[in-house]
């Protein structure tokens, strides 16, 4: 845990919010106080409990708290990739607890902060596509629809790493015969150094090659789809396909269909902006929830995290604004 600075006891300072977003790729952390200041930050490596368990993910965290100038926490919100379940925020928030973050906190799947990062109200959609795919939606009186964004075993598909693993199926049917043609298999054998397709597969089932690279091949599907590949096209479509179809989900299941109400994207494969992946989105929202205001996450999602603690402990709006004003320049002090 981070060390204190012997400020003279917890009465004499503003109460203060330990905001976390644990991603598949880093954990950021912030130390907020109550009324807005981003007093300290931190980051350290990836949050990934289903791999390498609760105790070990929340030492990720503690990693990233070392560097703060306190330690014990008035609220700590926390906003975490694998905490998809109940079960497994309870887990991980008693894992919290007994590690000395303090008594008060909450743990959510890290959607929620994407969503409180990008919306402009405590409501909405928000939909990630990044190395997975998820999506939470919340409604004006607070009912949540969600998930369980376990893997394909519950329905989901694609993500960076989804979409990598179709192309590679494509690949090796066009280069076997049993497929369409396409260049998705050039773009396999260039991007690894192999002589064919199949080579690669056999460099991942022997493990001489770790299967999480996978995701390198992403950007190069988007381009093949840009430049006209029809079966790189058709996964580009069916990734367009499947956030529409969550966040439609999340509206019909909150009775916001006809309502007005944000869609925030976020994670890598939408906050990139690519141009066909935009045109797509606007056709298939038009399409599925034409009343739906499409907004692309600009603010990290630790912000989210941060603006949930804040509302934790009932902060003042000028408090949410000047946090906002430090991750957002453009935003009104």
């Amino acid at each position: 845990m981070a060390r204190s600075t012997g400020d003279g006891g917890r009465a004499a300072r503003s109460r203060l919010v330990l905001a976390v977003d644990g991603g598949n790729s880093k954990t950021d952390v912030a130390l907020v106080s109550e009324d807005g200041e981003v007093v300290a930050t931190g980051r350290s490596g990836p949050f990934v409990p289903q791999r390498d368990g609760v105790a070990a993910a929340v030492s990720v965290v503690e990693a990233a708290v070392a560097a703060l100038p306190v330690e014990g926490f008035d609220h700590v919100s926390a906003c975490l990739a694998g905490a998809d379940l109940p079960i497994e925020e309870e887990a991980l928030a008693r894992e919290f607890t007994a590690r000395g973050f303090g008594a008060d906190v909450v743990v959510r799947n890290d959607t929620f902060a994407l969503l409180r990062a990008g919306a402009s109200a405590p409501w909405g959609v928000a939909v990630v596509c990044g190395a997975g795919i998820n999506a939470v939606g919340v409604s004006p009186t607070g009912a949540v629809a969600r998930f369980p964004a376990l893997g394909r075993v519950s329905g989901d598909w694609g993500g960076g790493h989804g979409v990598a693993e179709e192309a590679l199926w494509h690949a090796i049917r066009a280069e076997d015969g049993r497929g369409a043609p396409t260049a998705l298999a050039g773009l396999v054998t260039s991007h690894f150094g192999t002589r064919t397709v199949e080579e690669l597969v056999l460099e991942l089932h022997f493990g001489r090659l770790d299967e999480g690279r996978l995701h390198e091949l992403t950007p190069g599907v988007f381009a093949m789809a840009a430049a006209g590949d029809a079966v790189a096209r058709s996964l580009v479509e069916r990734q367009a396909e499947e956030v529409a179809v969550m966040a439609e989900v999340c509206l019909r299941r909150l009775d916001l269909l006809e309502t007005p109400a944000e869609v925030v994207l976020g994670g890598g494969l939408l906050t990139a902006r690519d141009p066909l992946m935009t045109s797509l989105l606007d056709a298939a929202f038009a399409l599925r929830a034409p009343r739906a205001k499409l907004v692309v996450a600009d603010a990290p999602p630790v912000m989210g995290a941060a603006l949930l603690g804040l509302e934790h402990l009932g902060a003042a709006e000028a408090a949410k604004d000047r946090l906002r004003a430090r991750y957002e320049p453009s935003a009104t002090p």
